[in-house]
């Protein structure tokens, strides 16, 4: 049986390769998954499909774990994506057509383990950050 630390190793390994049929092998059939906008999903399909979206709006996406904590089955991953937006971005709002800007992202995701697949995900970011560097939103003013 896989251990935690190499299961979310081939998610992350799986996610940079742009590979959606390992990233469904990895998601647990009846997986808990939470990620900013309101979205979740219950199934291994609608959680592939969610990270697909991405993949498919910056296909030179990337996950980089910058600090990672393991206890039992939970992770938690610091991450910074980055990539550029070259395809339509589907969102809660609509589809956010290509920018052809390049995106760095900060965020968390809280990953629990079980047989080898990820049966529970919460993703975090900051929206407002990501739709400001697309050129959606005003950028901040700086001090």
């Amino acid at each position: 049986m896989p251990d935690v630390k190499d299961t979310t190793t081939r998610f992350v390994d799986a996610f940079n390769a742009h590979d959606e049929k390992a990233l469904q092998a990895l998601h647990a059939d009846d997986i808990k998954f939470n990620a900013p906008g309101g979205f979740k999903a219950t199934n291994a399909k609608d959680a592939t499909a969610y990270a697909m979206t991405w993949l498919k709006a910056f296909p030179d996406g990337k996950m980089k774990v910058r600090s990672e904590i393991t206890s039992g089955p939970w992770v938690v991953q610091e991450i910074v994506m980055e990539g550029t937006h070259t395809a339509p971005l589907d969102s809660p709002t609509g589809a956010i057509p290509p920018t052809h800007k390049k995106v760095v992202g900060y965020g968390v995701q809280i990953l629990r383990v079980e047989d080898g697949k990820i049966a529970e995900a919460r993703i975090y970011f900051d929206q407002l950050d990501q739709l400001s560097q697309l050129g959606l939103l005003p950028m901040p003013a700086t001090v």
